[in-house]
């Protein structure tokens, strides 16, 4: 599809470097859960799992558009699902940060954990909604949820 073929490096980059913090992620992880410090599994997740989810769905969101897809609507629509995924997971994160008592969120975690995510994962739909009439504007779109 010749929406898309100016877009490979980009998917390609961005996909490989999700990976690689993916695997990074785990590691540390590993590291952390052999000495843990108190209380840190209550505040897990609220604060590392919706790290893992983003870098996930960056990495699907790369991987899924670089599919050969027929048609314009069909990627539009396998992005917008992953958007509203992510929105229904943003608003589980926020309950979850509210329910920790391991740490209390300040107002960076807030705009971090809660404010950006939702905004990032509503501007998939939205571009997903504007694809079939605007192709090559809803891909900046879908290219700015990757942050």
């Amino acid at each position: 599809m010749p929406e898309f073929a100016e877009w490979e490096s980009f998917y390609v980059i961005v996909g490989a470097a999700a990976g690689a913090l993916i695997g990074l992620q785990f590691v540390v992880l590993t590291l952390i859960a052999e000495s843990p410090p108190p209380r840190a599994a209550e505040a897990g997740p609220a604060f590392v799992t919706p790290t893992i989810v983003h870098f996930s769905a960056v990495l699907l969101l790369s991987a899924g558009l670089r599919a050969p897809w027929h048609a314009v609507t069909s990627a539009a629509v396998f992005r917008g699902v992953v958007g509203l995924y992510g929105l229904a997971h943003s608003v589980v994160v926020a309950r979850r940060m509210r329910a920790q008592g391991a740490y209390r969120p300040d107002a960076e975690d807030g705009v971090c954990f809660g404010f950006l995510p939702v905004v990032a994962y509503a501007m998939l739909p939205l571009s997903a909604l504007a694809a079939s009439s605007h192709a090559h504007e809803a891909s900046f779109g879908a290219a700015a949820e990757r942050r």
